[in-house]
């Protein structure tokens, strides 16, 4: 995939990514929003990390400036993406790269999340990072990762994966 190519794919799920943060489903006292994870997982086993965090900032930005996300969507998207491409190009397994993404954005960026509570939002917002931060991250990965997991191996199975993946070189 050229870089025009790779730029156009990557586009195209920082949108979606944008426009599926509108949709969640209350899971605990949080709002599970699964899609910024489905497109983590598939940009970073698709795209790579690079590109993965590109889209992950952009989105959160995008996110902020519309009214749709808040400040804790930069470290927990960010995170997860990279781990997740990281763990995807040195083992070349979807389902590792699924957990990338709930370790990194669940504990990484809901601890890096913290500080930033604390900046932004003030100490009040930090005393309670970990149940505030953490565990609804975890919940909301979780559901995204194990989506992308699926449509993934689907596409695997249909050899549309490796022929992405191919072309993207």
């Amino acid at each position: 995939m050229g870089n025009v190519k790779k730029m156009a794919f990557a586009s195209i799920l920082c949108a979606l990514a944008v426009v599926g943060s509108m949709f969640y489903v209350p899971v605990l006292g949080s709002q599970c929003a699964p899609v910024q994870h489905i497109v983590n997982v598939i940009c970073a086993v698709i795209l790579g990390p690079v590109y993965g965090v590109g889209v992950a900032f952009v989105a959160s930005l995008l996110r902020n400036l519309l009214g749709l996300g808040t400040l804790m969507a930069f470290p927990g998207s960010m995170i997860g993406v990279l781990l997740s491409g990281l763990i995807y190009q040195k083992w070349k397994k979807i389902s590792l790269a699924a957990l990338g993404e709930v370790v990194g954005t669940s504990i990484l960026g809901g601890l890096c999340a913290w500080p930033i509570a604390i900046l932004f939002l003030g100490k009040s917002a930090g005393e309670v990072a970990f149940y505030a931060y953490i565990v609804p991250f975890l919940i909301s990965t979780a559901a995204g990762s194990a989506l992308a997991w699926l449509f993934l191996v689907i596409l695997q199975k249909a050899k549309v994966l490796q022929a992405l993946q191919r072309s993207r070189q």
